[in-house]
């Protein structure tokens, strides 16, 4: 890069900086330093809530301290009073979210595919999104009466939203050259799908696949409350209305790992679906 200045010509030189140096050691000490954050700044939170509940500075029959948290959901575990909840809130969100992920996936291809079917859907569709999903507990009670199905249903209907939108988004900004060169070469159905949308819209399915993971979550655990007998909800809620509060606690961290855990575990799944995709950026990752 060259300049003029007053009365000569000055070169700029940029000399390289460490990344460009030694990049596999700069992304090493990057990972290092997230990996120390993402550690670091929660266990403060709780030394400090530990601390605030040994020096009374809040209530512990309100605010449990952590170590009391943790001994008690220790003691249910090993009790076996806290896996049938857990199992009958994982075995919800798995059902549903198998569905719902099948049944958006399937119409946002067929939407993003088929423009005339797009203009007939697409604003009932957009009418039902907006509406609140937990509104719909009620017709589902109607649809299946008590058990898991009101409970699956309302899960499917959530987690099917969030895919068919990114779906069909994704398959309708599929550059047109790429369906072009499919005809051209004299790709049938099964080809085009294989090779051109599925490649092309699979990444962004993914994304909304992990945006409804952790939304499912927070869904099944309100319905729980409302209309259910067992599960991390109805947990929560229970304890809740007898003052348990350590349990009603270590309700609301089961309900925490399960979340983070579902949600990392579509990432890693949607990574190794997709190695064509770039990599996650928000997550420090390059």
């Amino acid at each position: 890069m060259t300049t003029v200045a007053p009365g000569r010509e000055s070169v700029l030189v940029r000399r390289p900086g460490p990344q460009e140096l030694h990049p596999v050691r700069s992304h090493r000490r990057r990972r290092a330093l997230e990996l120390t954050l993402a550690v670091t700044v929660p266990l403060l939170l709780v030394l400090l809530w530990q601390l605030a509940a040994a020096q009374a500075w809040i209530d512990d029959r309100v605010y449990p301290a952590p170590s009391t948290i943790l001994e008690d959901g220790w003691n249910r575990a090993a009790a076996g009073d806290l896996w049938p909840d857990v199992w009958a809130t994982l075995k919800r969100v798995l059902a549903g979210y198998a569905i719902g992920t099948a049944a958006g996936y399937a119409l946002g291809l067929l939407m993003g595919s088929l423009s005339l079917v797009r203009a007939a859907l697409e604003p009932l569709l957009d009418a039902l999104y907006v509406v609140p999903k937990l509104a719909l507990l009620p017709v589902f009670l109607n649809m299946f009466g008590l058990g898991e199905g009101p409970q699956v249903a309302l899960v499917a209907a959530t987690v099917f939203f969030f895919v068919w939108i990114q779906t069909m988004s994704a398959v309708v900004s599929i550059p047109s050259g790429h369906r072009d060169a499919g005809q051209v070469f004299g790709a049938s159905p099964w080809q085009m799908f294989r090779h051109v949308l599925l490649p092309a819209s699979l990444p962004a399915v993914l994304v909304g696949a992990r945006i409804a993971a952790g939304v499912a979550v927070l869904v099944i655990v309100a319905s729980e409350q409302i209309a259910a007998t067992n599960g991390l909800g109805h947990l929560i809620f229970d304890s809740r209305a007898l003052f348990q509060n350590d349990v009603m606690f270590v309700g609301i961290v089961c309900v925490a790992v399960l979340g983070v855990v579902f949600s990392e575990l579509v990432r890693i799944l949607g990574r190794l679906l997709t190695p064509w995709a770039p990599r996650d950026r928000g997550r420090g990752q390059s």
